[in-house]
């Protein structure tokens, strides 16, 4: 018994309906894929999901600009308006800009300079000696910089070896004024028995 046919509208169950999205996207790019390679056609899909998630295939051999391009120019209807051709324009110039930068970046590194004439040599020597000035100038002002620094740092240096230095004189001035002070102490003592014992002397001579 064959399958019943499907009524196509909305599924409303949104379990059912996700894997059914799933399930047809799926198929629709092994198709799109499967005519890319079986029939060396130029395809391009894109789909989004109703929570606007986007899945998409193109042939290896294209890109999908160029298949927009390539729809606008049979057809005949502009995809982009004014304001986008405009933005591709710039883009171009930007990209050529970048190009010719990067082409004058290799010859300043030395690199393809056998395509060049005399004349197209001149700048690029000149801008090397701008450039080999501008390093040693920056280099003199580090070096100077660094004499600085050196010379700051041996000062402090100084300043700090002048402190301790009249630290450790105060300090070992402390230590001797105890030290006297200590031996001032034992020696009162001795002092003061002597004198209390001399006065005694006379009153045993006259007892005699």
């Amino acid at each position: 018994m064959g399958r019943g046919k499907i009524e196509i509208k909305r599924i409303e169950n949104s379990t059912n309906r996700q894997v059914t999205f799933s399930k047809r996207r799926n198929g629709i790019i092994k198709k799109a894929r499967e005519i890319s390679i079986l029939c060396e056609a130029q395809v391009s899909v894109v789909i989004f999901s109703s929570s606007g998630k986007m899945s998409e295939y193109c042939s290896p051999s294209t890109t999908l600009p160029k298949i927009l391009e390539r729809y606008q120019t049979n057809s005949g209807e502009k995809l982009w308006d004014a304001k986008h051709e405009s933005l591709s324009v710039e883009i171009e110039r930007v990209k050529k800009e970048n190009d010719n930068m990067q082409i004058e970046l290799r010859h300043l590194k030395g690199e393809d300079l056998n395509s060049l004439y005399p004349k197209e040599l001149i700048p690029i020597e000149e801008a090397l000696q701008i450039g080999l000035t501008s390093v040693r100038e920056k280099q003199m002002e580090i070096w100077k910089m660094h004499k600085k620094n050196e010379k700051l740092l041996e000062e402090e240096n100084k300043q700090l070896t002048y402190m301790l230095h009249h630290q450790q004189l105060a300090m070992d001035g402390s230590v001797q004024g105890l030290e006297l002070g200590y031996k001032d102490r034992e020696f009162a003592p001795q002092m003061t028995l002597a004198f209390r014992v001399q006065p005694i002397q006379p009153n045993l001579h006259e007892s005699k």
